[in-house]
């Protein structure tokens, strides 16, 4: 069997994969809710979900330096990365342990192609199709119904000291734009890094993220004396950039942010 990757890279297997090492948090909780079970023996420190595994996995190491030492202890025959979240160099090592099989994701379409993907090189075709159906229903009937955010400017800040924000080119952006209808205030790629002072233009909305950077109430008042016009509000990050099964939450909390802000 030979299954490729997001990268364009051909993986070939005798048979289905049995012991699996996932080195992205979105993509552990995906397996687990996919139905992988005990195909599953290896975590990062930072998949946190569900918890179950998180306290009952072996742990790897970070997502940016997975410890090929416990990997190889594990014997995988299946390792799952992607290219923005893993290390290159440490990815590279891991090759001559198993399989690589690398996601990337930079919209909607890519996370519901990566589902689908990893549902068939785990043979969970039917459970990957179903969640597919979900995610693509519940975007469709959010898109159909009032919105009150539609057309707004919005800034998405992942980061404090310095400030970063999510640009174009990004999954966050996508769901912003794409997702709930929105502008990103930003015109640059990626994450750059800002001085708030110097943006030119106050945007409608202002997210903070729960995560990377665990944002509190407090950063609310810090930073409504740079931006008086913009209606301020804490997000869960989760549901913005966890391109998994996660996003069978994701058009639903949408829907609470509508409602907060038509009140």
């Amino acid at each position: 069997m030979i299954f490729k990757d997001q990268l364009g890279n051909a993986l070939t297997f005798s048979d289905f994969p049995k012991r699996i090492v996932s080195l992205v948090p979105s993509q552990t909780e995906l397996l687990h809710d996919l139905g992988a079970g005990n195909r599953v023996v290896g975590i990062t420190k930072f998949c946190i979900h569900p918890d179950e595994w998180y306290r009952s996995k072996t742990r790897v190491g970070g997502t940016k330096n997975a410890k090929k030492n416990v990997i190889a202890e594990l014997k995988p025959d299946l390792i799952i990365g992607n290219k923005e979240e893993n290390d290159k160099n440490n990815i590279a090592e891991l090759t001559e342990i198993a399989p690589v099989w690398m996601s990337d994701i930079y919209n909607l379409n890519d996370a519901l192609v990566m589902i689908g993907q990893i549902g068939e090189i785990i043979n969970e075709t039917f459970a990957a199709k179903g969640l597919i159906e979900k995610i693509q229903r519940q975007k469709e009937h959010f898109l159909t119904r009032y919105n009150p955010l539609l057309g707004k400017t919005v800034l998405y800040l992942i980061w404090k000291n310095p400030y970063m924000a999510a640009g174009k080119q990004t999954f966050i952006d996508d769901l912003l734009t794409n997702g709930m209808g929105m502008k990103n205030l930003l015109i640059e790629e990626r994450y750059p890094e800002l001085q708030l002072e110097e943006l030119q233009h106050q945007p409608d909305y202002i997210f903070l993220s729960s995560e990377p950077y665990p944002f509190k109430s407090q950063h609310i008042s810090e930073l409504q004396s740079i931006f008086p016009s913009s209606k301020i509000l804490l997000v869960d990050g989760e549901l913005f950039s966890w391109y998994g099964s996660r996003l069978c939450h994701t058009f639903q909390y949408f829907e609470e942010l509508k409602m907060y802000v038509s009140k």
